[in-house]
């Protein structure tokens, strides 16, 4: 399956229809997920599942699981679908929508205007929901050095700064790899992130820090989250390789990763973020909080 791709439609289908695609829904899941042994929750971690992964169930169905999960939020979620969240009780822990896409960032200047406004009007929208992060990507270098990618990004982030300052909300640009999921992507290792981040000066300006995406661009993973996590505002998930299950079967030890996360006081979310393989999907999503409840 080609993850890059997968998550790309997912995102443009979100974008233009609001509310993403509703699919049919799976047959027993609700008697699954009645029989299934329920966990307590230490609370040392806020756990959140990516809307995109579980898209073969519809928004409802997926805040059901999570609710009978103990998950407190569902990241990736628009404007158009933030009523259905709060129906069940849920936030979104990662507002999305604003973006053009994930190739056509703030490291080009011709995105800039669309982006602005983009960002200006989803801003507005989120701080009137009561939510705080909104996700936003480099884009492809597509030929450009990373000095020209860090200016233009600066210039075009700090025209919507003040308003996220003014409005509570922390952007938040994705780590993505570019070694097999988002080739050419500017945003690539943290050290680039990390500076834009301290020339930008911002507390409302973080990094979402994916934790298969930095696994496979330059590992070291928990050393990397001891440094620098004064940068990092979120974090997701995934099994490596393949960005499947976060279970045996991949090369990730989570409760280790989660308790350095914890060790360094972290507040915000965790948000599951692989694509399950296993028939009882939600199963896995079950089984993955759990690891990661330490």
């Amino acid at each position: 399956m080609n993850t890059e791709n997968s998550r790309r439609d997912a995102v443009k289908k979100m974008l233009a229809a609001g509310a993403g695609v509703a699919f049919a829904p799976i047959a027993g899941m609700a008697s699954c997920s009645e029989q299934a042994e329920h966990h307590n929750m230490k609370g040392n971690i806020n756990h959140s599942v990516c809307r995109w992964t579980y898209g073969h169930l519809t928004l409802d169905e997926l805040c059901t699981a999570a609710k009978d999960i103990g998950l407190k939020a569902i990241d990736l979620v628009g404007p158009k679908d933030w009523e259905t969240l709060r129906k069940y009780g849920l936030d979104s822990s990662m507002c999305n929508g604003a973006e053009i896409n994930l190739v056509d960032g703030f490291n080009h200047k011709e995105n800039h205007d669309t982006l602005v406004k983009n960002y200006t009007d989803v801003i507005s929208l989120a701080a009137k929901a009561g939510y705080k992060n909104l996700i936003c990507f480099s884009g492809n270098r597509n030929g450009m050095d990373d000095e020209t990618g860090l200016k233009n990004s600066v210039e075009g982030l700090k025209k919507i700064l003040s308003h996220a300052e003014k409005n509570g909300i922390i952007l938040q640009m994705e780590l993505l790899n570019s070694r097999v999921d988002h080739k050419d992507y500017m945003c690539d290792k943290s050290v680039w992130g990390i500076e834009l981040c301290k020339r930008l000066d911002s507390p409302n300006f973080k990094l979402l820090f994916d934790i298969y995406h930095m696994q496979i661009d330059e590992g070291d993973i928990m050393r990397s989250i001891q440094n620098n996590h004064q940068y990092f505002g979120h974090y997701h998930t995934g099994g490596n390789p393949g960005r499947h299950e976060i279970d045996e079967s991949q090369e990730l030890y989570y409760p280790a990763i989660m308790k350095t996360i914890v060790a360094t006081g972290f507040k915000g979310y965790v948000a599951q973020e692989f694509i399950p393989t296993a028939t009882d999907k939600i199963a896995s999503l079950r089984k993955a909080v759990q690891l990661c409840d330490v």
